[in-house]
């Protein structure tokens, strides 16, 4: 597949655009206020857990201050704390940045890592996308049906220690690139997240008992040199579904998946 290369833009563009998508954003959350799901820690109706996940808060990476991942930290627990409990019932969609809000130093998010036209750089509230990825993930294992999430265009890092297929991550930057579901079941489901020392933590849970296994599968997975000179990596990621009454199986594609990479492919094999 031919994909082009990054076109980079002046910093004023960037900016002016930014803020006119983020103000858009803010008028649609106004007008449908009333569709969002609802934080309640105290609402224990979903007991069944449907599925968990965890993944690691550290983890050395080439050229990266360690700070900018203990500022992570920070960032995420104060991300958590406006989502942790949030209730998604039928009809309902789940919006990180419509809880989370726009992370600033007044309300104590630090400098974390980003990424910025592929090329590592900081940010208030950077590193949340560790949070993004983490709740994608979740989702893919229900029938809850995602309405938005942006993929990675850059391939930054090799894989290092992998457990998951490559693109199975959501971007984020506040607050119209997000990742937004839609319960569309008559299921009512909880999100729980939460820290400890080692691990970001998060859990889906409903108010009905599973009745389907969840497998995500990656097919089609291969690395082309471009004409200009840079790789690009690609695959295609489905969820495999089987109804656990009679073991039948659907499978849906969920998306495709193309990124520039930003380091040798033979460099990463070398090292695996």
């Amino acid at each position: 597949m031919i994909v082009d290369k990054p076109i980079k833009r002046s910093k004023l563009r960037l900016k002016l655009g930014k803020e006119y998508f983020i103000l858009k954003r803010k008028l649609d959350w106004w007008r449908h206020h009333n569709a969002y799901s609802t934080v309640d820690i105290n609402n224990n109706t979903c007991c069944y857990s449907h599925k968990k996940h965890q993944s690691v808060l550290l983890r050395p990476l080439k050229d990266v201050d360690m700070y900018l991942q203990y500022n992570k930290i920070t960032n995420l627990r104060l991300a958590i704390e406006k989502l942790n409990g949030s209730i998604i019932k039928p009809n309902q969609r789940f919006s990180i940045w419509q809880k989370v809000g726009r992370p600033s130093k007044k309300r104590g998010f630090l400098e974390g890592l980003s990424l910025h036209n592929g090329q590592i750089g900081k940010d208030i509230g950077g590193g949340l996308c560790q949070l993004g990825n983490l709740i994608y993930w979740i989702v893919l294992h229900s029938d809850l049906t995602i309405i938005e999430r942006w993929r990675h265009s850059f391939d930054v890092f090799p894989d290092i220690n992998r457990t998951i297929p490559f693109a199975c991550g959501a971007t984020l930057s506040y607050n119209y690139v997000d990742l937004q579901v839609l319960n569309k079941t008559t299921t009512s489901y909880r999100l729980n997240l939460w820290l400890d020392e080692q691990y970001l933590h998060g859990e889906l849970l409903a108010d009905t008992p599973l009745s389907h296994h969840y497998e995500i599968l990656e097919t089609d997975h291969r690395i082309e040199q471009q004409w200009w000179g840079g790789y690009t990596r690609h695959n295609k990621i489905w969820q495999r579904k089987t109804y656990l009454i009679d073991n039948h199986v659907e499978e849906k594609l969920i998306s495709e998946n193309h990124a520039i990479m930003m380091y040798s492919p033979f460099i990463a094999n070398n090292k695996s």
